[in-house]
């Protein structure tokens, strides 16, 4: 049991202090038994207080630490650190938050404040006067990185590994290669074509000798943990020999009597049930689509290299991380969302690039000649009355500059955006100023008055309650509507599930903290990159999938790890193995263990994650969490209870 404790309380200055009396709560817990020492301090996490923390550990042999101050999400390893670096063992300090906790949800009651968080530093001090010293456990580590996503952010983060020797095994859902970005034609700002980035990374990968790609393949299983992950791939088929790309192929895919809508062009156009790769996606290989295939067998009658019977594939890789960068799908109107499939002159922002990208000099939807567009912005984003309440930020960029292109390539076309507000952040803002320039007109609505898309002696009209016109009512005709779409989780993104990824309100993958840790999920060994963690432009995914490559470099680059030691262990003593524990496990980390005498249960401690589960399920309480144990959280409890 702890004899001497040190006990300091930040005022986080102003943050705790404007709401607790500090100073009360330092003669509050001055007495409790075990505490040398106690102090207030303006910032507990300056550098110039950890220096004080370090020399009052040394000097007064003080053998606990708690702080009182934010959260520990923040600033527990910044102390656990100062301890350590004092000689006293990590798992010796307790943080007590008074911020989140105490301060900030209590703002208008500072006398109540001031009682919680007395009765906190009170609970984290006898916490610590039962605290063990326990060491980090070491595991070996395969020296090898699973990237999940073939698009621009996988592609990037498996060349910065490759560059580093790590080993990396690229993995793609799809037949090809290059995501979303392969579906868009020239990039804002830098004028480089969708083509051409992926063409280029496309090349990088190639070149790369310890970067191994699966198309087609998709993760079905996962077992173990940081360090030593087992991953089972299933890679499809393609149905013809990759090599071959030669006259009769294509002559099979002119034969080919199945037409279905092409989803690399939003469905605006038709493709065969075997087909090329498009121009802006490798590998170059053709592939055909078996859910639509009749096996009629004309394409056997031209080329040889085609075997319909081909199976699918079963792969075990072994990694010490996991990069996921499986991307987003564009949001899809529901019917009659802004005249969506009600009316045959609206599309989305995707379809209308891709119809750009495929035209001349004029533009035509559905063999009417398009001159008046009208732009409908938000889309799927900023929803009153819907799930997405956040702005997928990228939309008035990218729908900004798609109409200045388009101007460009077709000289006869009028733009009207119906905006709420328009995003164009930083240095984008001087595509907003080109387009007014050029004559682009911008109408914005507030969010409770949205505009509304009627038709009228079969013409389409745009209806809107302009705010920059003082509320004027305005009444646009237009020949083609294009709906401004936002970026959603992809749809069917079975990785979240066996990772065990956890997904934010938006329902796109979480990372621990936006500033601090921006790549890192609670799945140690698993980094997020790109736009599964929420909407991002190129240069963002890239940056993002730089800094997810960094992060899981750090852990294959060492042979072997430290891994917490907060795991549930069991006393075989007291154990009679009824299962109950390892059916409560999230993680799948207990199992059952024959010894001489007796079935036990037994904790993969290095898939544990330390997260109390299997405890209360246990009729013998054979189980104990590693700091968490019964003793200390009763002792907590017994302080909380006596002070009420």
């Amino acid at each position: 049991m702890k004899q001497k404790i040190g006990v300091y309380i930040c005022h986080c200055g102003g943050n705790i202090s404007d709401y607790v009396d500090v100073e009360k709560v330092r003669q509050a817990v001055i007495d409790e038994p075990g505490v040398a020492l106690v102090e207030n301090t303006m910032f507990a996490c300056a550098d110039s207080n950890q220096k004080k923390m370090l020399d009052d550990i040394k000097q007064q042999q003080l053998d606990g630490v708690v702080v009182a101050s934010c959260s520990p999400k923040l600033h527990q390893p910044t102390f656990q650190s100062v301890v350590e670096r004092a000689g006293l063992n990590k798992y010796n300090y307790i943080h007590a938050n008074i911020r989140e906790q105490v301060s900030w949800p209590h703002s208008d009651d500072k006398a109540g404040a001031t009682a919680k968080a007395i009765q906190l530093v009170k609970a984290a001090i006898a916490k610590v006067r039962l605290a063990e010293s326990i060491e980090p456990m070491q595991i070996e580590t395969e020296q090898a990185v699973l990237v999940v996503g073939a698009g621009i952010a996988g592609m990037k983060a498996a060349i910065a590994l490759a560059k580093t020797g790590t080993q990396v095994y690229l993995i793609e859902r799809e037949h090809f290669i290059g995501g979303r970005i392969a579906q868009w034609d020239v990039l804002c700002t830098t004028d480089e074509t969708g083509k051409e980035l992926v063409t280029r990374l496309y090349n990088e990968v190639k070149a790369c000798k310890n970067i191994v790609l699966f198309t087609g393949a998709e993760m079905i299983e996962n077992h173990g943990s940081k360090g030593n992950f087992k991953i089972s791939i299933r890679i499809k088929p393609r149905y013809i020999q990759k090599h071959c790309n030669d006259g009769r192929l294509q002559k099979a895919i002119e034969v080919c009597p199945v037409e279905i809508e092409d989803e690399f062009n939003f469905n605006i156009t038709k493709r065969k049930a075997i087909y090329h790769n498009f121009p802006s996606e490798y590998p170059h290989a053709a592939v055909i689509d078996m859910e639509h295939c009749t096996r009629c067998g004309e394409c056997l009658k031209i080329c040889d290299q085609i075997n319909l019977d081909q199976e699918e594939e079963r792969l075990e890789l072994k990694v010490g991380s996991i990069l996921v960068a499986t991307g987003f799908d564009p949001y899809e109107p529901v019917e009659g969302e802004f005249g969506y499939q009600a009316f045959d002159n609206v599309v989305t922002l995707p379809q209308f690039k891709r119809l750009v990208a495929n035209s001349e000099h004029k533009l035509y939807w559905k063999g009417k000649r398009v001159r008046n567009i009208g732009y409908i912005y938000c889309v799927g984003s900023r929803q009153t009355n819907g799930d997405n309440k956040y702005c997928s930020r990228y939309c008035c960029t990218s729908t900004i500059y798609a109409a200045i292109k388009a101007g460009e390539k077709i000289k006869d076309l009028n733009h009207f955006h119906f905006t709420r507000g328009i995003r164009t952040y930083g240095k984008q803002e001087v595509l907003y100023h080109e387009a007014s320039l050029q004559g682009q007109l911008f109408f914005q609505s507030p969010d409770d008055d949205l505009p509304k898309v009627e038709t009228k002696n079969s013409k389409t009209i745009i209806k809107v309650n302009d705010l920059l016109s003082l509320n004027h009512s305005i009444e646009t005709e237009v020949d083609l509507v294009v709906l401004v779409t936002g970026m959603v989780p992809r749809h069917n993104n079975t990785v979240s599930e066996i990772l065990k990824i956890p997904k934010g309100r938006d329902h796109f993958f979480n990372e621990i903290h936006m500033k601090l840790r921006p790549v890192e999920t609670v799945i140690d060994g698993v980094s997020i990159a790109g736009c599964c963690q929420g909407p991002k432009n190129v240069v963002e995914s890239i940056n993002s999938a730089l800094s997810a490559a960094i992060k899981c470099y750090s852990l294959v680059s060492q042979s072997h790890l430290q891994v917490e030691p907060i795991v549930a262990g069991v006393d075989e003593q007291l154990c009679e193995w009824c299962g109950l524990c390892a059916d409560s496990c999230p993680f799948d980390a207990i199992h059952m263990s024959q010894t001489p005498a007796k079935q036990t249960a037994l904790v993969n401690e290095a898939v544990c994650k330390g997260c109390g589960m299997c405890l209360p399920v246990c009729p013998t309480n054979a189980i104990q969490l590693n700091t968490y144990s019964d003793p200390e959280i009763e002792s907590m409890i017994q302080t909380l209870a006596s002070d009420l």
